[in-house]
Order: C-alpha cells, then structure tokens, then sequence
C-alpha cells in the first residue's frame, strides 16, 4: 500500500457563506439558526481564550462536564440566562443579551 500523506485541504468559511447563501432555501435555514450558532460560536471562543477545559468550566458553575459540552454542542439544548450568566463567570466574561434592529429589506415576520 502507498504511504498516505497529510494533505490539508484549504477552506475559506465566509468565501462559502457566501456563495451558499445565493440559494434562498439555504439562506433561509442560515438565518433560522444563526442566533444558536452564533452564541456556540461565543461560548467556545471566551473557553479557548482562557484555555479552561469542560471540567474546569463544570467545576466552576456547579455541573457535571456532560452539561457544559451539551451547552457548547448543537444547540438543540436552549440554556436559561441564569446558565448563561454562570458560564459567562466561568470564562471571565460578562453576558450581554441585546436586541439590534433588523436590516432594511429583511421581513418582519
């Protein structure tokens, strides 16, 4: 057999994103799930930057590791802002919940 090398493959997420969303059904499914997307996006970002694992993230709020990774998961879990606050503390951050004013152009269903 010949030896398998490493060839990493390149990938420019918002190159994608972009062209993905030219088709109306795929931008209207990203739209319907970024907000969870964004906030996983969050969490995992204020846990790397401190470098904590999981456990040291349960440990600090009081829960199992099991709830953490489900909190930082697919987001078929939906966290109570008591949860949030607590993990915010965890990782050295503050929680901010905001409402923005939708763009011109976008329905106001």
């Amino acid at each position: 057999m010949d030896k398998l090398t490493y060839k990493p493959v390149s990938h420019d997420h918002e190159e994608f994103l972009r062209k993905a969303k030219k088709d109306e059904e795929f931008r209207n499914e990203y739209e319907t799930f970024a907000p969870a997307y964004t906030l996983i996006s969050e969490l995992l970002l204020a846990h790397q930057h401190l470098g904590l694992t999981q456990e040291s993230i349960a440990q600090k709020i009081g829960t199992a590791k099991s709830a953490v990774s489900r909190l930082e998961s697919d987001g078929k879990h939906i966290p109570s802002i008591t949860t949030l606050r607590k993990y915010a503390e965890a990782v050295g951050c503050e929680l901010e919940i905001k409402l923005v004013p939708k763009k011109q152009g976008k329905s106001t269903n």
